[in-house]
C-alpha cells in the first residue's frame, strides 16, 4: 500500500535525519523531557492534560504502527507516523481519533530581509536554545508569533500563528524570515517544521519543500 512519501532530492537530508531533527527540536521548543529512542522511533513524555505522551515513528510500516498503537493504554497519547492519515487509520485498533492533517517540511536556511510593515514592531528573545519572535501592533497587542529551536545544524520552527485581525498583511512571512535569520545566526543550516494545511501554502511560498505527510492520531480509549 503506498505511503505518499516524497523522495529526497540530491543534496537534501534524507527523511530519517529530518525526522530526528524535528523530534529533537520539537521537544526543545515545547520544554518537554528529551525524546527516548525505541525500536520503532521515539517516545516523548509531554505531560499535558491534552497530550500525555507522543510517539513519533521512524519506522512507519504497518507492523510498527500496529505494535506501538496496540501497546498504548493511557488516553491522550498521540502517535505520529510519516504516512498518509487515511492509510494509518486502517491499521489502528478502536479508540484512536485522527488529528488535523499535517506535513513534514524542510528548507535550506539563509539570511533574508525581515522588515515589519508600518504600524508593527518585532521583538525576539532567546531562552535555553529557543528563540521567541513576537510581532506587536501599534496598540501593543500581539499580532503574530512563532518560535524556533536550534540544535546543531538543524532548526525546528514551531507554533507560528497570526491573529485573525492581522492576517493577510505579510506578518506570517515576517515571522518566518525573522526566525530563519535567528537560526542562521546560531549556526543552523537546515530548517524543519510540521505544517498545518493552512500553513503549508505560506511555507511553500517561502521555499519550504514537502517531504512527507505527517499523520497524527490520539488515543481516546474505548468504552
Amino acid at each position: 500500500m503506498p505511503d505518499d512519501r516524497v523522495p529526497d532530492e540530491p543534496g537534501e537530508p534524507p527523511l530519517p535525519r529530518l525526522v530526528r531533527a524535528w523530534v529533537a527540536g520539537w521537544a526543545l521548543s515545547r520544554g518537554t523531557a528529551p525524546p527516548v529512542e525505541q525500536a520503532e522511533g521515539f517516545r516523548i513524555e509531554v505531560g499535558r492534560p491534552d497530550q500525555v505522551a507522543r510517539y513519533v515513528l521512524l519506522d512507519s510500516s504497518e507492523a510498527a504502527v500496529r505494535t506501538v498503537a496496540g501497546a498504548v493504554t493511557v488516553p491522550h497519547t498521540w502517535l505520529r507516523a510519516f504516512v498518509a492519515p487515511e492509510v494509518v487509520a486502517t491499521w489502528l485498533p478502536p479508540g484512536w481519533t485522527a488529528g488535523p492533517p499535517t506535513f513534514l517540511m524542510a528548507t535550506g536556511l539563509r539570511p533574508s530581509s525581515a522588515r515589519a510593515p508600518d504600524g508593527y514592531a518585532v521583538t525576539a528573545e532567546t531562552r535555553a536554545g529557543v528563540t521567541f519572535v513576537r510581532v506587536l501592533a501599534a496598540d501593543g497587542g500581539l499580532a503574530a508569533r512563532g518560535q524556533v529551536a536550534v540544535a546543531g545544524e538543524s532548526a525546528v520552527v514551531d507554533q507560528v500563528e497570526t491573529e485573525p485581525a492581522h492576517q493577510r498583511r505579510g506578518l506570517g512571512s515576517l515571522v518566518m524570515r525573522t526566525l530563519a535569520n535567528a537560526a542562521v545566526e546560531q549556526g543552523a543550516t537546515t530548517g524543519v517544521l510540521g505544517a498545518s494545511s493552512d500553513g503549508r501554502a505560506l511555507y511553500e511560498a517561502l521555499g519550504w519543500r514537502l517531504h512527507a505527510p505527517l499523520a497524527g492520531f490520539v488515543y481516546r480509549a474505548t468504552a
